[in-house]
């Protein structure tokens, strides 16, 4: 056996030599992992962000650009920092910070680029870029954030922030990566594929020190970035800013609307804010200031907010009387206050005066006719059938459900049906008396100051609208923008029965909105006073003009201001006048306006 010990010693130090000569030949010969782990090594893969998109008005005019900033960005396992305090001295950043945002880098990886300080003015580049070859593992990557030439349209244009966890678990594709901008809300969500543009990628050789040496492979395997699309939205920037200044220091919306083409003019939510404030290193600071303001300038009224209608939706309620033939325009009825309160006006009235006169009694007797039909023997199974049947032909006026405007967050209000009631008071307990007052516009109903926008832009096309939209153009390509916007969206009104509706409109200015009157252009509007039970109720107002050639249709909400006549129709008058004319002739009801005093 001991003659035998060293043959064995020999054979297993053979043996390992054999499989250690195995492994080095398969490592360097067949086995190419290794030398692209060494090369990653020596390689950096810097992404080339594109430039985002701009955003233009109707006219052409710049509502958004692009500043440029700088990430620095840290690769762990090569970070090293001899002097933490000196790093942090020059680099303007507290050590506290610097931690944290290292450690988040290590969390995501240790090998790959994340940002260690974000959105690095000009500036604060210039000073630091002599200090940037003194630290192994940082570099500096450069992107662009967004900047307004003017404070405006911020709830319309939106804004871009860091993408999220759980967004880049949605997109499910391989183009965001962690700490990449993505648009979040109005335009820049909404149009985020056609602005982001397209990634490059450039491939640096670095030293030990992570100096620079150069393009790797003399740049043939770099790609270049490629810049966003431009767009040119519909929104008229003198109009938009004429009212914003009108509804400073109010709650509540302004929408106008091109009615041949559905295009919006004006997108106005008060109070709003700077959209200047939602951009660069303070994004989160005031974005959290934002969101804790009571006067919540972040909530997109005029597609969020929901309403009564009032008395606007009188109209409705008259076209769809006309094109069922319950009512025509000789029906008279009495203004029977024992019914539904109602104002001052002569009595009886036919359509053409409960228009005028914003009748609620006639109002409350026309709707009857519509529910009950005496299609059942029992009336509480005859107001079911009735309202469901009148709840389809509302619906057709783009009511009740989202338009679909290009952005996110579109409320679509509510048109209730008799499952509503059945769930509330059980089916077969409610008949007419206990909905009546959907038919001047209150109970149940609800809508947005959008979509009564729609409905003067329906009532100036005589039976049609297309799906109001903010985007006009994309690269100068009008037929670039999405097919839905070009559909005409019919009512299944007859266009013969808005000649009364809109003859009966411009004479309601005499009636309950003379201050919405301007001399030489012909104005069609509705005013309504929608209740509110928290408080003073909202002012409320529609119109479009000119009658004969409508060009604009605007819709106006001021909450808590009273009476629809004073502070929603002489925004709305001063909205078309701008329009318009381009300038204003009453600098009075202006003044009024911009005071604010509606209710005495």
């Amino acid at each position: 056996m001991r003659n035998q010990r060293p043959f064995v010693i020999g054979v297993v130090i053979v043996l390992v030599g054999l499989v250690l000569l195995t492994k080095l030949f398969l490592i360097q010969v067949t086995d190419d992992s290794y030398i692209r782990k060494a090369e990653r090594n020596a390689i950096q893969r810097i992404v080339d962000h594109p430039y985002r998109g701009l955003i233009y008005d109707r006219n052409n005019r710049l509502l958004v650009f692009n500043n440029p900033i700088f990430d620095l960005m840290v690769i762990p396992k090569e970070f090293a920092v001899r002097d933490t305090l000196q790093f942090c001295e020059f680099f303007n950043i507290p050590k506290e910070t610097l931690i944290e945002n290292l450690q988040a880098a290590k969390t995501y990886s240790w090998v790959k680029p994340s940002p260690l300080i974000r959105q690095i003015s000009i500036e604060d580049f210039a000073r630091i870029q002599d200090y940037l070859i003194d630290y192994r593992g940082v570099f500096v990557m450069s992107r662009a954030v967004r900047s307004y030439p003017q404070p405006s349209a911020a709830n319309a244009l939106g804004y871009i922030g860091e993408i999220s966890a759980a967004q880049l678990e949605r997109e499910g594709n391989s183009y965001y990566r962690q700490g990449d901008y993505v648009g979040l809300s109005g335009l820049e969500a909404y149009y985020e594929p056609e602005l982001r543009g397209r990634k490059g990628v450039k491939y640096r050789m670095v030293n030990v020190r992570g100096v620079d040496k150069g393009p790797f492979k003399e740049g043939e395997l770099d790609t270049l970035s490629i810049a966003g699309n431009n767009l040119q939205s519909t929104i008229d920037l003198d109009l938009q800013l004429y009212g914003e200044m009108l509804m400073a220091g109010k709650r509540g919306s302004v929408v106008a609307i091109e009615p041949k083409t559905g295009e919006i003019l004006s997108i106005i939510s008060a109070p709003s804010y700077d959209p200047n404030m939602l951009t660069g290193s303070r994004f989160g600071e005031n974005y959290s200031k934002l969101n804790q303001d009571g006067n919540k300038p972040l909530f997109n009224r005029p597609i969020m907010a929901m309403y009564p209608p009032g008395s606007i939706f009188k109209i409705v309620q008259s076209l769809v009387g006309l094109q069922e033939g319950i009512l025509s325009p000789n029906t008279t009825f009495s203004c029977n206050r024992s019914l539904v309160a109602c104002h001052n006006h002569p009595s009886p009235v036919n359509l053409f005066g409960a228009i005028r006169n914003s009748c609620n009694p006639y109002y409350h007797q026309a709707f009857r006719m519509m529910i009950n039909r005496e299609v059942s023997s029992n009336t509480f199974r005859d107001t079911q059938i009735g309202l469901d049947k009148w709840r389809e032909s509302v619906m057709k006026f783009g009511l009740g459900d989202r338009l679909g405007v290009d952005i996110n967050g579109e409320k679509g209000g509510s048109i209730p049906s008799s499952q509503l009631y059945n769930r509330v008071y059980g089916d077969g307990r409610w008949k007419y008396s206990t909905i009546y007052s959907l038919s001047i516009g209150q109970g149940e109903m609800l809508v947005t100051p959008l979509q009564m926008a729609n409905l003067a832009a329906i009532f100036a096309n005589k039976g049609h609208y297309f799906i109001p939209h903010l985007i006009k153009a994309v690269d100068g390509d009008s037929t670039r923008i999405p097919e839905k916007f070009r559909e005409k969206q019919y009512t299944g009104v007859d266009e013969r029965h808005f000649d009364l509706i809109q003859d009966a409109m411009q004479e309601a200015l005499s009636g309950t909105a003379a201050r919405a009157i301007v001399r030489d252009i012909a104005i069609a509007g509705k005013t309504g006073t929608a209740q509110n039970p928290s408080g003073e109720d909202h002012s409320v107002f529609i119109a479009f003009a000119p009658k004969e050639d409508p060009q604009i249709a605007v819709a106006v909400y001021v909450e808590n201001a009273g009476w629809g006549g004073r502070a929603a129709a002489s925004t709305a008058s001063l909205m078309i006048e701008k329009y318009l004319r381009g300038h204003i002739t009453r600098p009075a009801l202006e003044q009024y306006v911009l005071e604010g005093n509606f209710i005495y």
